[in-house]
């Protein structure tokens, strides 16, 4: 059993979750994520690991609420424990010294990011942050995205904090101004596809974080497949990080699609 620590609530519908998982916990990396399980015979759910502590062994999820089984989750509260945790799991996120850095996260993305943002900053990159959300309340770790990162650049829909625009508009401001070495985008897979094709117009290398659909975490059941520069990969093995300018997400998006009620 993995107990649950601490809850802490972002908005209505998304919580921060600290968990107890000491073997997890020391040997994440930036990228990897777990699968949790909230009773016996629950559904699987991934989520990324968005921080770990290794001497308090635990580490911390961040859980949106949009069906039953993630509703559920939500609902749990300190001293309750998911019946299980897998993890970690896919390939971590591969963090070099490469100059300027753009990552960028929409929505709960940003909780993913967090530690790439950390992972970059701490190898001697200039990170600049955007961050965007529908409105300032879904906005989430600005506080802790501010520790890491060199500048932060807020975005929202309706223009109710920072800039009005999409994330598209805050990653062209530094795209336009300075050389970027390299962009890290996590979030819905449209706001994914459109900063790639950005970020393809200016050349710069983009690396996506992506949200498949995935039932078993093990690359057996193809729920994740995904096609990457022509090929057949799997997220839950072969990710969940690609190179985003070979990702074809309309295909992704479509099959994504097809998991709607």
């Amino acid at each position: 059993m993995f107990k649950i620590v601490s809850k802490e609530y972002f908005s209505s519908g998304v919580a921060k979750f600290v968990v107890e998982a000491p073997m997890i916990a020391r040997s994440r990396r930036p990228g990897h994520f777990v699968i949790v399980i909230n009773q016996e015979r629950g559904e699987r759910i991934p989520l990324t690991i968005a921080d770990a502590d290794v001497e308090s062994g635990t580490i911390t999820l961040v859980v949106q609420a949009i069906g039953d089984s993630t509703r559920a989750i939500c609902a749990m509260e300190p001293g309750d424990a998911f019946a299980d945790v897998v993890g970690p799991l896919g390939r971590a996120t591969d963090i070099r010294r490469g100059g300027t850095v753009v990552c960028c996260g929409g929505g709960v993305g940003v909780a993913p990011l967090l530690p790439i943002i950390k992972a970059m900053k701490s190898t001697g990159n200039k990170v600049i942050s955007v961050l965007a959300a529908r409105t300032k309340d879904l906005i989430i770790l600005e506080k802790q995205v501010r520790e890491h990162s060199d500048e932060v650049i807020i975005m929202t829909d309706d223009g109710s904090y920072g800039d009005q625009g999409l994330v598209t508009d805050g990653v062209e401001k530094v795209l336009v101004r300075e050389h970027v070495d390299e962009v890290v985008t996590i979030g819905p897979a449209v706001m994914m596809k459109y900063v790639s094709l950005l970020t393809k117009k200016y050349d710069v290398p983009t690396v996506a974080s992506l949200n498949t659909i995935m039932v078993d975490g093990t690359g057996m059941c193809g729920a994740c497949r995904v096609t990457v520069g022509g090929k057949t990969r799997f997220v839950c093995v072969d990710g969940p990080e690609f190179d985003a300018h070979l990702v074809d997400f309309d295909e992704m998006i479509m099959r994504l699609r097809s998991y709607n009620n």
